[in-house]
C-alpha cells in the first residue's frame, strides 16, 4: 500500500511539473508573439494615390512589399481639419485628434501669452548638438500620451523609443513624453543631427561619430531622374509654369547640382528639399537601430521614423511635378534598403512596421484653373482691409481682434466685456458678417464648436480640430480649392479629399495579408498597434483598434 501511495504521489509531482511547463510555454509564446520593434513611418505630405499613381515603376521591397505582405487600408482619412504636419504626427501616435491631444498647428496664438507659440518650441531647454534655437525643442505642449510612452509605462521603461525626423516635430511628437531620445536635422553650416536636454546632457557617440563623418555631405551632389525622364508619364512636363524651383537656377528643370546650389539654399538645408534628405533620414535610422541594439530582446522597442523631404518638395515642385515623381522612386528604394536592414539586424517577421502620411496636399491651384476645374488663391490684403472697416464702424476699434491666424480669429475678450458686449453676440456678428466675403464658403464660431455636436461633414473635422482652450473665436472655410499660398507648387491644411486622403500599410508581425475599402481614420493607428503589444491605448484615444488588420 505504501508503495502504491509513492507512485500515486510522483505521478501526481510530475503531472503538476508537465502543467507548469505548459504553462510557461504558453506564457513564453504569448511573449514571443509580440513584435520585437514597432517601427512607426509617416511619409510627410503623401496622398494615398502617389501609391496607385507610381504603382507600375516601384520595385518589389518597397511600397509593393508592404502591400504584398501586409494590409492595406485603401479609405484612410483624417478625420479633423487642420491637416498640418504637427498636428497629423500627434494624432497619428496619440490615437486622438487635436480637440484632446491639444497640437492644434504647427504654430498657433497663445490666448495667455498673447503670442505665437511653435508646436514643439521649449524655452526651458537647452540645445544639444548645436548652439542654435533649432535644439529648444520638446513635446511638453502635447497634452496627452503616444502609444509609445504607454509601451515604455508597459514595460517598466524598458522598451526604447527612438524619434527620427529632418523636422523637429515630425521626431518629437511621434516619440511622446516619455522617449530615450528624439533626432532631428539642423541643416545651414552644420548638417548635424541634434536633440535637446529633454532627452540627454549629451549626443551618444554614435550620433557624434555619425554627424562627423561624410554620410550628409556625401549628399551634397548632383540630383537627376532615376530613370531616364521620358519614362516619366506620371507627372507633367519638367518645364512649366507651376513650380518653384530653387535660388541660383534660372529653371526648376532637371538635374540639380546641390552642392553648387546650396550657397543660395541656406546650405545644408538644400538636401532637406530634395529625395536625399529622405536617403539620410533612413541611413540614420538604420544607424540609431544598430548603436541602440532596438530589436535585440523580447521587450518591444518602437522607432518612429518620419520622412519630411517628400513635404518640401511636394511645398515646392507641386503633386504633379516630375521631381515628386523622382522623390517617390526613390523613397521606394529607401525603404527597400530600410526593411532589408531590418530583416537582417531584427530578423524577418520579428517586426511590425505601419506607413502613413500626416496629411496630403492640393494640386497647384494655377495648374487646376488651366484644366478649367474651379480654384484660386485668397485675396487676404482685400479681406483684411474690408474686416477692419467693418470693426470700426461696428466696434469703433479693431483692437477687438487680437490675431488673425490658421483660418482663425482671436477676439479680445478683455476689451469686448469692457465695453459690455456679449462675446458670444460678437462671434455671431463677425460670423454673418465674414460669409458675405468673396472665396469664404463657411464661417463657424467658438459658441457652434462647443454646444453643437455634428457627426458629418466638415462640420465634424472642424470640430475634431477644435481645442476649447486653444482655439480662436472664429474659424473659417474658404472656397474649395483655394488656398493662402504663392503661385506655385502646393500645400495643405483643408479638411478637403486632397488633404484627408492618404496611405495606411501595416506589415510584418501580428499583421494579416488583405486590404479593405471600409473607411479607417487616423486616430485608429494606436490604438491597433496598442492592441497588438497588449498595452494600454494612449490616455485620450479616441479611436478604435481595426481588427480586422491584426493576425
Amino acid at each position: 500500500m505504501k508503495k502504491i501511495f509513492s507512485i500515486i504521489v510522483l505521478v501526481l509531482i510530475f503531472a503538476s511539473c508537465r502543467s507548469q511547463n505548459k504553462t510557461m510555454t504558453s506564457q513564453e509564446k504569448a511573449d514571443y508573439s509580440k513584435p520585437k520593434l514597432v517601427v512607426g513611418i509617416v511619409v510627410d505630405q503623401m496622398r494615398y494615390d502617389y501609391l496607385t499613381r507610381f504603382e507600375s515603376k516601384f520595385g518589389e521591397g518597397g511600397f509593393k512589399r508592404m502591400m504584398r505582405e501586409g494590409f492595406n487600408c485603401k479609405n484612410n482619412h483624417f478625420n479633423y481639419v487642420p491637416t498640418y504636419t504637427g498636428p497629423g504626427h500627434a494624432s497619428v501616435y496619440t490615437g486622438t485628434t487635436p480637440k484632446y491631444n491639444g497640437i492644434i498647428g504647427n504654430n498657433w496664438y497663445d490666448k495667455v501669452s498673447k503670442e505665437m507659440v511653435y508646436c514643439a518650441g521649449d524655452e526651458n531647454v537647452s540645445p544639444i548638438g548645436t548652439e542654435d534655437d533649432a535644439g529648444k525643442m520638446s513635446p511638453h505642449r502635447m497634452q496627452t500620451t503616444t502609444f509609445s510612452d504607454e509601451n515604455r509605462l508597459f514595460t517598466q521603461m524598458q522598451g526604447k523609443t527612438i524619434g527620427i525626423s529632418l523636422k523637429d516635430r515630425g521626431a518629437i511628437l511621434p516619440a511622446g513624453h516619455t522617449a530615450n531620445a528624439a533626432y532631428w536635422f539642423h541643416g545651414m553650416e552644420e548638417g548635424s543631427w541634434i536633440s535637446s536636454s529633454f532627452y540627454m546632457n549629451e549626443l551618444p557617440k554614435w550620433v557624434k561619430d555619425f554627424n562627423t563623418s561624410d554620410a550628409t555631405e556625401s549628399y551634397l551632389k548632383v540630383w537627376n531622374t532615376l530613370y531616364d525622364i521620358s519614362t516619366y508619364t506620371e507627372s507633367v512636363s519638367d518645364e512649366n509654369t507651376f513650380e518653384g524651383g530653387f535660388g541660383g537656377k534660372d529653371k526648376a528643370t532637371f538635374p540639380y547640382d546641390l552642392k553648387a546650389l546650396s550657397k543660395d539654399n541656406r546650405g545644408f538645408d538644400i538636401i532637406k528639399a530634395t529625395p536625399y534628405g529622405n536617403s539620410l533620414t533612413a541611413d540614420f535610422a538604420m544607424a540609431a537601430i544598430k548603436a541602440e541594439s532596438l530589436g535585440k530582446d523580447a521587450i518591444t522597442d518602437v522607432l518612429t521614423v518620419s520622412f519630411s523631404s517628400t513635404d518640401y518638395i511636394g511645398h515646392n515642385f507641386g503633386v504633379n511635378s516630375k521631381e515628386i515623381e523622382d522623390t517617390y522612386l526613390r523613397l521606394d528604394k529607401d525603404l527597400e534598403r530600410f526593411f532589408k536592414y531590418l530583416d537582417a539586424t531584427v530578423g524577418e517577421g520579428e517586426y511590425t512596421v505601419f506607413l502613413t502620411a500626416d496629411h496630403g496636399a492640393i494640386d497647384v491651384p494655377n495648374y487646376l484653373k488651366s484644366v478649367r476645374i474651379p480654384a484660386g488663391y485668397l485675396d487676404n490684403r482685400a479681406t483684411k482691409s474690408r474686416f477692419d472697416k467693418f470693426l470700426i464702424k461696428h466696434y469703433k476699434n479693431s483692437g477687438i481682434v487680437e490675431n488673425v491666424s490658421n483660418n482663425q480669429i482671436f477676439l479680445n475678450r478683455k476689451f469686448i466685456d469692457s465695453i459690455g458686449l456679449n462675446i458670444n453676440d460678437v462671434q455671431e456678428r463677425i460670423v454673418n458678417e465674414l460669409i458675405g466675403y468673396k472665396n469664404i464658403d463657411k464661417v463657424f464660431s467658438a459658441y457652434t464648436m462647443t454646444t453643437t455636436s455634428f457627426t458629418t461633414g466638415i462640420e465634424s473635422l472642424l470640430q475634431n480640430g477644435y481645442s476649447q482652450k486653444r482655439s480662436g473665436d472664429i474659424i473659417i472655410v474658404p472656397d474649395t480649392n483655394y488656398i493662402s499660398y504663392g503661385s506655385t507648387g502646393s500645400t495643405h491644411g483643408s479638411g478637403l479629399n486632397h488633404d484627408t486622403h492618404v496611405p495606411l500599410l501595416f506589415f510584418g508581425k501580428g499583421v494579416k495579408h488583405g486590404e479593405t475599402l471600409d473607411k479607417t481614420v487616423i486616430p485608429d493607428i494606436a490604438p491597433t498597434i496598442s492592441a497588438l503589444l497588449g498595452i494600454s491605448f494612449p490616455n485620450s484615444t479616441t479611436g478604435k483598434p481595426l481588427g480586422f488588420v491584426l493576425d
